[in-house]
């Protein structure tokens, strides 16, 4: 294989493709990539064994052929290398080696075999639709904080995507919850979705897909089966394993009857929990929220360092009630309000609270409230 490549191409393919490579394996081969030169383009191929991405971008093949060379290296070589710079790629006569140039810089990197590089077999997708980048951004924006870390409870470890009847519309819904707050938002559902199965994307290939789809212009074919998903966007695209699990039914959770309603500056109250969460030892210490009419009362009470407390305006015109939050996931749903009033629904101290964004339904959040 001998090819030059411009370095610009070159590192935008590396950064979208490098990333799925762990930096610890105890199988060589899946510290490397694969390259492929054929034509006139390179096609680069990373894995896990649970997510796959490849990338095709243009280069001047002299001579076809394929390497696979450890991905980390090779992506901080090329980010090092002076803006504008060529690289010619070529491998020795004997495969075991290639040698990356570019002016008077010359590595030599290790290479292994083609043939050891796995493939992941998908086997044939059920569904197929198109969709916006900007939607499938949103899904993910507005719920990935929720997923849960806890390995125990694997299927909560990703984003619950399936189709729904919802005010007569179909819908494409992503859910995702930890046990004590969870996140859901709807688009309309694009053609070719209808009765696709209730998928569990992994957190890992969500933060992925989150990274690539930075173009609001784009659009992005989404592939599902029972087992995989794949992702194609532009030259790029992304197969990930599902996680194999049920999701539960998370309608059950979501409050209806909250009727005691408060509505406060989206932005004023975040700050504010901000500020009254620095005295407490750690973010997940609660913040208490004392209602009453037209006010509300911010608290924290931390016996090593002290107490703050802060008022705020709010539009609250029901009984006085007092109930806590932890301050972190407070802010992490507030951070995903696009409208410039949040307005909460309240039932009792002891019960989940709804959380709705003013700039439309699309998205919802519910809390579980903290003793304080």
């Amino acid at each position: 294989m001998r090819i030059t490549i411009e370095r610009s191409n070159l590192l935008k393919s590396l950064n979208h493709v490098h990333r799925v490579v762990e930096r610890r394996n105890t199988i060589p081969i899946l510290s490397n990539i694969l390259l492929r030169a054929d034509g006139q383009r390179l096609d680069m191929k990373a894995t896990d064994l649970d997510l796959e991405v490849t990338e095709a971008t243009a280069a001047n093949v002299e001579q076809a052929g394929a390497t696979t060379v450890p991905a980390h290296l090779l992506y901080d070589i090329v980010r090092k290398l002076p803006d504008g710079a060529e690289i010619l790629l070529s491998t020795s006569s004997d495969g075991g080696s290639m040698a990356v140039q570019s002016g008077r810089s010359k590595f030599s990197l290790q290479c292994l075999p083609e043939s050891d590089f796995p493939d992941l077999t998908t086997g044939a997708f059920t569904h197929s639709f198109r969709l916006k980048a900007t939607d499938l951004k949103m899904l993910i924006d507005r719920t990935q904080f929720a997923i849960s870390t806890e390995e125990t409870r694997y299927y909560l470890n990703g984003i619950f995507l399936h189709t729904i009847e919802s005010k007569g519309n179909l819908k494409l819904r992503a859910v995702a919850t930890d046990g004590h707050r969870l996140a859901r938002a709807d688009v309309e559902a694009p053609s070719g979705s209808e009765g696709m199965p209730g998928i569990i994307i992994p957190r890992k290939t969500v933060g992925e897909v989150q990274k690539l789809v930075d173009d609001p212009e784009a659009f992005v074919t989404v592939e599902v089966s029972d087992a995989k998903i794949r992702f194609s966007i532009g030259s790029i695209v992304m197969t990930s394993k599902l996680i194999d699990g049920t999701f539960p039914d998370y309608q059950r959770v979501i409050p209806t009857g909250n009727d005691r309603e408060m509505r406060v500056d989206c932005a004023s109250f975040a700050q504010a929990v901000d500020r009254v969460s620095t005295i407490s030892s750690e973010r997940g210490r609660a913040v208490k929220l004392s209602l009453s009419e037209g006010q509300l009362l911010l608290t924290v009470n931390n016996p090593d360092s002290g107490s703050a407390t802060e008022e705020v305006a709010v539009g609250y015109e029901t009984e006085a009630m007092e109930i806590g939050f932890n301050a972190k996931y407070l802010l992490d749903i507030t951070g995903q309000l696009s409208g410039e009033e949040a307005v909460f629904l309240f039932a009792d101290a002891g019960s989940p609270t709804l959380v709705r964004d003013t700039a439309g339904e699309d998205a919802l959040y519910v809390l579980m409230p903290m003793r304080v």
